[in-house]
């Protein structure tokens, strides 16, 4: 049995689990109080906190009775990644494409210089 981590886009594809992140980059939050934010039960609530845990969003921490929800990078590193590769492709496209374009400029620049001496 593999401990295979959950999709990061599947996890904030979710809009309560990604309401649950807005409200922990304030601060820390027990599940309590995030239950508090949501018109659904503890348990719901425990479910996408699990869910957020094992994608590499949050940390729980056990401080006495209380379990905090803490904002960890993990799962936000997955999904900067996969944008990354994606900007860094575009990027590449556009500048090939800049320089096609400066390119056709130039050469079009000198065929008009071209034909209007040849012109005379």
């Amino acid at each position: 049995m593999t401990n295979q981590r959950p999709d990061a886009f599947q996890v904030i594809a979710d809009p309560s689990r990604r309401q649950m992140l807005q409200l922990l980059l304030k601060d820390s939050l027990t599940i309590n109080s995030l239950a508090e934010n949501f018109d659904m039960s503890r348990p719901a609530v425990s479910k996408h906190v699990k869910i957020l845990h094992e994608a590499g969003f949050i940390s729980i921490q056990n401080i006495g009775r209380e379990r905090y929800c803490i904002l960890k990078q993990d799962g936000f590193s997955e999904l900067q990644e996969w944008i990354d590769y994606f900007d860094k492709f575009w990027t590449t496209k556009l500048k090939k494409l800049e320089m096609l374009l400066s390119n056709k400029s130039n050469s079009e620049s000198l065929t008009k210089l071209g034909s209007s001496g040849a012109k005379k």
